[in-house]
């Protein structure tokens, strides 16, 4: 239970680091902002709060999600439903934290009085952006047993393509609610990756049988897949036994800020639905139990840090939990108590059987 509520927790306070109200999330150069960083003391001393460290609309988002997740619902159609009304009730509260506009255009075509069509949202050319992956970790602890499978891959695309219905954008979700499942399960992170790829054919399967935008979704499926097998060779790990990821030997900011940019799709490091996970991932890769490091690379960079640095702390609380953590950090973190209880509620939702 106590990884649960790390798992909450941190994804708010790598949210808030890199959101910075968003000073930090606007600019463009992760040495900036390491620099900022040490004139503030350092990360050890930063002491987090909601007037000066604010969650963004990302989390709020998330923490949305997991409010539907432990309701009592009877089917998964009665859990659509309640997302679309709390997700479209959830754009009064993120109003004044620069919530995305896809997002926030996504909600505006849920129909929470239509009860067969509620969360049947048309398709989005530009609803590739990483929205969708960052309100899905919870998805993974909800549904983490190897026999949930197909629950986690419906619930994160259906709840995905709610705001961000592009295979960019919704596969995402599936991402990040899979690694949330796999940090549960205490499998290797260095297999995350390779073993989410073969979960791709279930999920393309899966949208096939709902029979929407299918025509759409061919024509932009596999740029998914494509960057996350680039990415996975540029580390050598795309392979079974393959176990030992490759990093450069010069990795400073200024040369992450720049691989970060080759990965995306815009110039812009975790701006979209496959990189935002990416970064997260390689960040958690390299890090392994050390926080700062986690850091450094997942929310003080050159990005979409507060996207990044909200998956990279959601995955991070649920292989370590908190005692890595200084706690400045997540004592004084807007919401925590609410986050902490929504992640007591999502372990004792997946432990119980409906």
């Amino acid at each position: 239970m106590e990884l649960f509520q790390a798992a909450m927790v941190l994804g708010g306070v790598g949210d808030a680091l890199g959101y910075r109200k968003g000073k930090w999330e606007s600019c463009a150069s992760g040495l900036l902002i390491q620099e900022e960083l040490k004139t503030l003391g350092g990360l050890e001393n930063l002491k987090l709060d909601a007037d000066n460290w604010p969650l963004s609309d990302g989390t709020l988002m998330h923490m949305t999600t997991a409010e539907a997740l432990i309701t009592d619902y009877w089917s998964l159609e009665d859990l659509y439903r309640e997302l679309v009304r709390l997700y479209v009730s959830a754009m009064v509260s993120i109003q004044g934290r620069q919530p995305l506009p896809t997002t926030v255009e996504g909600c505006a075509n849920l129909k929470p009085d239509n009860y067969l069509l509620a969360w049947h949202t048309p398709f989005n050319e530009k609803g590739s952006g990483f929205g969708a992956a960052t309100k899905a970790m919870c998805i993974g602890m909800r549904y983490w047993q190897p026999e949930k499978l197909d629950n986690l891959v419906e619930v994160s695309i259906e709840t995905g393509r709610m705001t961000h219905n592009h295979p960019t954008g919704f596969l995402g979700s599936l991402c990040t609610a899979l690694f949330a499942s796999y940090a549960v399960q205490k499998k290797p992170v260095v297999r995350w990756g390779r073993d989410m790829l073969k979960v791709i054919p279930i999920a393309e399967e899966y949208c096939r049988k709902t029979i929407r935008h299918m025509a759409e979704y061919q024509e932009n499926w596999f740029y998914f897949e494509a960057k996350w097998q680039f990415y996975l060779e540029e580390r050598e790990i795309e392979l079974d036994g393959q176990d030992k990821p490759l990093f450069p030997e010069c990795y400073d900011a200024e040369e992450m800020d720049k691989i970060y940019k080759r990965w995306s799709s815009e110039g812009r490091g975790g701006r979209r639905g496959h990189d935002a996970p990416m970064i997260a991932y390689d960040a958690l890769l390299a890090a392994g139990s050390s926080w700062t490091e986690l850091c450094k690379r997942a929310m003080f960079h050159g990005g979409e840090n507060g996207a990044t640095g909200s998956i990279a702390g959601c995955l991070y609380g649920l292989l370590y939990g908190l005692k890595h953590v200084p706690t400045c950090l997540w004592q004084d973190l807007e919401k925590r108590e609410r986050l902490e209880f929504l992640g007591t509620e999502l372990f004792k939702a997946a432990a119980g059987e409906k």
